[in-house]
């Protein structure tokens, strides 16, 4: 968490950049949170870094000021839910807001859905709900599922790590997944369903990591917004450099720093696979670029500097 606390609001535009992992409630949208931390912080470069749905509740994570410029790194991380599905019903969104489509029997045993639960490991292709925000030609795909058109999205690859059955209360069942950005959980519950012959219906959500963040690192929404009243929010703040600690990394000197800085080249000081990215980090532990690696100069090359 950081110490910094700055004096004043022009100090704040011109001096935060970080992370705030929130742990988002169920009914509000991603959207809601950041405008939340927006007006709490009193900073417009606010944003999100994978959309949890209204329903969905849990890791949330936010990045402000300059570390905006890392979303495309962090929004690919893997993920981890916990899901509890209904057996026996499917819905138009394959969750609990949609009308219900079909009803029927559930006749599955523990070990009939532990070894469906196995199919659904690995990469493979998964069609997106029609009730998404994925958009077509420049609309949301639940806008035009709402009015009634035909929404036929294309099936794009994921991957999932592990699924792992937590609790079997038939019709009920909770499972707890690791999967690549992109997986809609609520497409894999229905395809589970498919696959069992009963269908099945998402009815809970909470996403529980984000890339390198956890429940661990989340502060609960209410909790972070009595920060804002308090004036004390900055100790929730994480350092932006955090966001790819599993990245290789490079500690810069002084010397070096300012070349990087500058956006030269700096040698490196071993050889790694072509084309490697890399976070440089002053010896503050401050996130200054991220760099790739040159095989044919055996430099790094700063390919987005953050230091000011």
């Amino acid at each position: 968490m950081s110490n910094f606390i700055p004096h004043d609001r022009a100090e704040v535009n011109n001096s935060v950049s970080g992370i705030l992992v929130i742990d988002k409630p169920v009914g509000m949208t991603s959207h809601d949170v950041v405008q939340a931390v927006r007006n709490g912080t009193h900073l417009r470069r606010a944003g999100h870094t994978g959309t949890l749905d209204p329903r969905a509740s849990g890791v949330l994570v936010l990045l402000l000021g300059p570390a905006v410029r890392l979303s495309e790194y962090v929004s690919t991380s893997t993920k981890r839910y916990q899901a509890t599905l209904q057996l026996g019903f499917t819905t138009a969104t394959y969750d609990l807001e949609g009308e219900v489509m079909g009803r029927s029997p559930v006749n599955i045993t523990y070990e009939e859905f532990e070894e469906a639960l196995k199919d659904f490991v690995g990469e493979f292709e998964q069609k997106p709900p029609a009730y998404s925000a994925i958009k077509i030609g420049g609309k949301k795909a639940y806008d035009l599922a709402r009015k009634g058109e035909e929404v036929d999205l294309d099936p794009r690859m994921i991957s999932v790590t592990s699924i792992d059955l937590l609790d079997w209360n038939p019709p009920e069942a909770m499972i707890d997944v690791e999967c690549s950005s992109g997986t809609y959980i609520r497409s894999l519950v229905y395809d589970l369903g498919e696959k069992l012959g009963c269908g099945a219906t998402l009815t809970a959500l909470r996403r529980t990591r984000n890339g390198q963040f956890t429940m661990r690192e989340a502060i609960p929404l209410r909790k972070l917004q009595e920060a804002f009243v308090n004036g004390d929010w900055y100790k929730y703040l994480i350092p932006a450099a955090e966001a790819l600690s599993d990245w290789y990394t490079i500690e810069l000197d002084e010397e070096a720093l300012d070349e990087v800085r500058h956006g030269h080249r700096i040698p490196a000081a071993e050889v790694v696979e072509s084309g490697k990215w890399a976070r440089a980090i002053s010896q503050d532990s401050e996130l200054v670029a991220l760099m790739q690696y040159d095989d044919d100069t055996h430099e790094w090359q700063p390919r987005k500097v953050f230091f000011q």
